[in-house]
């Protein structure tokens, strides 16, 4: 079946024309059939992006002022005889939404249902940046395509399965009954992959397997899997928590958000956008959120980036020496994400003296692993270390074929408290 995949923002789309079904999920043979995305919309340049295996990149630009033109603009492209692919639209039989936060209510993927929705709406309050977003795009997609089912699938869902004692804050309780105010981890989608693929490559089964995985983009987290399930993971009630990120300040003493307050007259709103927008490789380097740009910088001297550089993978080391303690020890460690797929730099500085976790790091084979999937570790090394590009859009289309064959895997719900 070919499936439509949806990642909807405040002010793009991002898409994915996804064929599989069960059959080709066992074969491990599912085709990404296009690719996509429209940015500005509620501009009077928006772009839409078309990249088709086979074919040059098709480009144009419209007015778009809101999501259901922009999904229309889509679909219109996707069947032109000239740049799309498909005879018609009726050739899409369901569409995969990315939905950001799904709170305590979703522990897994599901097929939306004006109940869904209403609850989705409920969670807006913890992510009231995407879940609206994530929400318009359904509601444009649902309206051009009302008789094809729509499925939810979760960036929060796959943590769930955290233990109470990893989820909850040492703050008041009263803050979590009345707000479910706690760490819910994000990036999901992506570590269900990347620790299925892992697997994978290595002829294991994943289920009797203790595993980190790091996510190393512009937004970076790490999580502890063990036997299959998330047990911690380094974003929190925001995906501000954790390490440190292009642009997010990760981990830091909360009471320097007062002290900025009262020392630099600093609103509330001025306080979020430093911590969200101004801090992390960016703010330190006063280079660039791009790694690559401050390894750049870094090589011609730049103290600052430097600095930069090796706060992240000491950041990185001491999240990995953590979750190895939480899970009594790790059989394996994955990188994924723009950085941890395309930086060999940050892999060795991370991983360098950790010979003691049993970890031994070829570094001919990283150093050559750039883009590409497989071992960087020696034959003998006891905990192994891989690199495997994430694919969040090829989860949701697989997680549409689950929900519709009903073979969600289901978890233990989070630990209730009276």
């Amino acid at each position: 079946m070919k499936i439509l995949v949806l990642n909807s923002g405040s002010s793009s789309v991002k898409f994915q024309i996804i064929e599989t079904d069960l059959k080709r999920m066992k074969a491990h043979q599912d085709t990404m059939l296009a690719t996509g995305l429209v940015e500005k919309i509620g501009l009077s340049d928006s772009r839409l992006v078309l990249k088709i295996p086979g074919k040059s990149t098709y480009q144009d630009y419209h007015e778009i002022l809101e999501h259901r033109a922009a999904i229309e603009w889509v679909l219109r492209t996707l069947v032109d005889p000239e740049h799309g692919l498909l005879k018609n639209v009726e050739e899409i039989e369901a569409v995969g939404h990315r939905v950001v936060h799904g709170g305590e209510e979703f522990a897994s993927s599901v097929l939306m249902t004006p109940d869904v929705v209403e609850m989705i709406e409920s969670c807006s309050v913890l992510a009231p940046l995407h879940n609206p977003a994530n929400l318009r795009g359904y509601h444009a997609a649902h309206a051009i395509l009302p008789d094809v089912p729509h499925v939810a699938v979760f960036d929060t869902a796959y943590h769930q399965t955290m233990p109470a004692h990893a989820y909850l804050y040492g703050i008041p309780f009263q803050f979590y009954k009345k707000h479910h105010l706690r760490r819910y981890g994000f990036h999901g989608t992506s570590h269900r992959f990347v620790s299925f693929r892992a697997c994978q490559i290595l002829g294991w089964k994943r289920p009797e397997k203790k595993l980190i995985t790091c996510h190393l983009g512009n937004g970076c987290s790490l999580a502890a899997i063990d036997h299959g399930k998330s047990i911690d993971t380094s974003m929190g009630f925001t995906p501000l928590e954790g390490l440190l990120m292009g642009t997010r300040s990760g981990d830091l003493d909360p009471a320097i958000i007062p002290w900025l307050m009262a020392m630099e007259e600093m609103t509330l709103h001025q306080i979020n956008t430093m911590l969200n927008k101004h801090s992390g490789l960016y703010g330190v380097s006063g280079v660039s959120s791009d790694m690559r740009e401050v390894l750049k910088a870094r090589a011609k001297g730049n103290q600052r980036a430097d600095v930069a550089f090796r706060m992240f993978c000491y950041r990185l080391k001491k999240y990995i020496g953590a979750y190895a303690a939480a899970l009594g020890g790790p059989d394996a460690v994955i990188f994924t994400g723009g950085i941890g797929e395309n930086s060999p730099e940050v892999r060795e500085w991370t991983l360098e003296g950790m010979e003691y976790m049993g970890i031994e790091l070829d570094h001919e084979k990283n150093a050559a692993m750039v883009g590409d999937e497989g071992e960087i570790t020696t034959p003998d090394s006891k905990v192994k270390v891989l690199v495997v590009p994430t694919n969040e859009e090829k989860v949701i289309a697989r997680d549409v074929v689950r929900v519709l064959n009903g073979l969600m895997p289901t978890f233990d719900p989070p630990e209730t408290f009276d």
